[in-house]
């Protein structure tokens, strides 16, 4: 395993085990709002904490770009390296109990994503990658879903819940999905739902007005399972743009077909 994959999974882990402690005592927890429907708990920070006392021990000179702190002071347009992290993608599921969220820790290097971790503490479910040696659940190699049809495929899509302006354009793509697939879930955290991508358990994924820490490491770890990622008109300027479609070759090209005109 890469040593800078090593860092992250313990840093991953070690938000982890914030995270897992405080899902015994959520009603607990002080909530604030961020905006309409976007919480964030005392959780997500000490996660995030947690995360960047890992990372700035080991690499003191990286920049960091993470959901609650934003961006560290070291972060320039040219910086070489940039962890982007979300210390608990799916912050409304945990608040609730929903047993679907997950840690998310990306390494953007020279403008590229290099190496990536999700990492699943309600089911110990670990997901990394390294930019050209694959992607991997638990230590096992994963690929993307050998699927051919979009008829036959589930997918994967997140609605708009902050700002709500764009509701009715995503009602025209639901429509048009369900009726040209198996079916859609919206589990409520795309980082763990492009890690699905990537293990097979879902043959492609939507959505958009993502941030860069909703999909660093996922996006790696589908193209690193053999899949594509793009932004709705198929090119790869989606990580700061945050509108993706991402799947297997062939049923990307499908959905690309569906919702181009949405773009």
């Amino acid at each position: 395993m890469h040593p800078m994959i090593n860092i992250a999974v313990k840093a991953a882990r070690r938000a982890a085990s914030v995270i897992t402690r405080a899902s015994f005592e959520v009603e607990q927890l002080r909530v604030t709002h961020k905006g309409h429907n976007d919480f964030v708990t005392e959780v997500d920070q000490a996660a995030e904490q947690a995360i960047v006392d890992v990372l700035r021990q080991a690499y003191p000179d990286h920049a960091i770009l993470a959901e609650e702190s934003g961006a560290s002071a070291n972060l320039q347009k040219d910086s070489e390296y940039v962890w982007i992290i979300d210390p608990l993608d799916g912050t409304t599921n945990f608040i609730h109990g929903f047993p679907q969220y997950a840690v998310s820790i990306g390494l953007q290097h020279r403008g590229q994503i290099t190496q990536a971790v999700v990492y699943d503490p309600t089911r110990n479910e670990l997901f990394t990658a390294s930019k050209g040696a694959g992607a991997f659940l638990n230590d096992k190699r994963i690929r993307v879903t050998k699927r051919d049809k979009l008829a036959d495929a589930l997918i994967g899509t997140g609605f708009p819940y902050s700002d709500l302006s764009g509701l009715d354009e995503y009602v025209k793509m639901f429509h048009l999905m369900t009726q040209k697939s198996a079916g859609l879930r919206r589990p409520g955290a795309a980082a763990l739902d492009l890690a699905y991508v990537a293990a097979g358990r879902l043959d492609g994924f939507f959505e958009k007005n993502l941030k860069p820490w909703d999909i660093a490491a996922g996006t790696l770890l589908i193209t690193e399972a053999g899949g594509i990622v793009g932004d709705f008109h198929g090119e790869a300027d989606y990580l700061y743009k945050g509108d993706v479609i991402a799947g297997s070759p062939k049923i990307f090209s499908q959905m690309l077909n569906v919702l181009s005109p949405f773009a």
